[in-house]
C-alpha cells in the first residue's frame, strides 16, 4: 500500500482530532502549532481525502446502565464468499454486537458485545446460532476489566511505514 502524502503537520493535526475530537479553528491551531487558516486549509484537505472518517464521544457506559462485555470468536463451517456475506449481512443487523472484526488463521471473526445480562446475551448467541449462518464453533470470553484501550499513536505509525 503506497503512503499518501502526509507531512508531520498533517500528522499532528490528525493526531489532535484523535484525542480531542472536534476542536475550535484557533484551538486546533494552537495544538498543531501552526496559524488558524493553513491548518483548517489541511483538515478540510484530510477531511476530503477521507483520513476522517467521523467524531465521536467516548462515553462511560458503566455509568450509563450495567451492563458485561463478552468476546466471542466464531468459525464458520465452510468458508465461501457467500457464507462470509451472510455471516457479516446479518451481524450488522445486531445492536448488541458492537464491533466485529474478520481474522485470518484459525477463527473467523471476533465479536464484541455488550448485554444487561447473561440471559440476553444467550438471547444473541441463540439468535445467532438459529439464523442458520453457518456456525461451526463458537467460544466467549467474559471481560472482567479493561487492561489498556487506546488509540494508535499515528507519528510512530507513519514513521515506520515503508516508503
Amino acid at each position: 500500500m503506497k503512503k499518501i502524502g502526509l507531512d508531520t503537520t498533517d500528522i499532528r493535526i490528525l493526531s489532535a482530532i484523535q484525542q480531542h475530537g472536534q476542536l475550535s479553528k484557533t484551538k486546533l491551531a494552537e495544538i498543531c502549532n501552526i496559524s488558524p487558516t493553513p491548518c483548517w486549509a489541511r483538515l478540510d484537505r484530510l477531511k476530503a481525502a477521507g483520513f476522517i472518517r467521523g467524531y465521536r464521544g467516548e462515553i462511560a457506559l458503566e455509568k450509563v446502565a450495567n451492563f458485561s462485555l463478552v468476546i466471542v470468536t466464531v468459525s464458520l463451517t465452510h468458508h465461501r464468499k457467500a457464507d462470509f456475506d451472510r455471516f457479516e449481512t446479518f451481524i450488522s443487523t445486531l445492536d448488541e454486537i458492537t464491533e466485529c472484526v474478520a481474522t485470518g488463521g484459525g477463527i473467523d471473526y471476533i465479536l464484541h458485545t455488550i448485554n444487561p445480562s447473561l440471559a440476553t446475551f444467550q438471547a444473541l448467541m441463540d439468535t445467532l446460532l438459529e439464523a442458520d449462518l453457518g456456525i461451526d464453533r463458537y467460544m466467549t470470553y467474559f471481560v472482567t476489566r479493561r487492561v489498556k484501550s487506546s488509540r494508535p499513536n499515528l507519528s510512530k505509525l507513519a514513521a515506520n511505514w515503508p516508503q
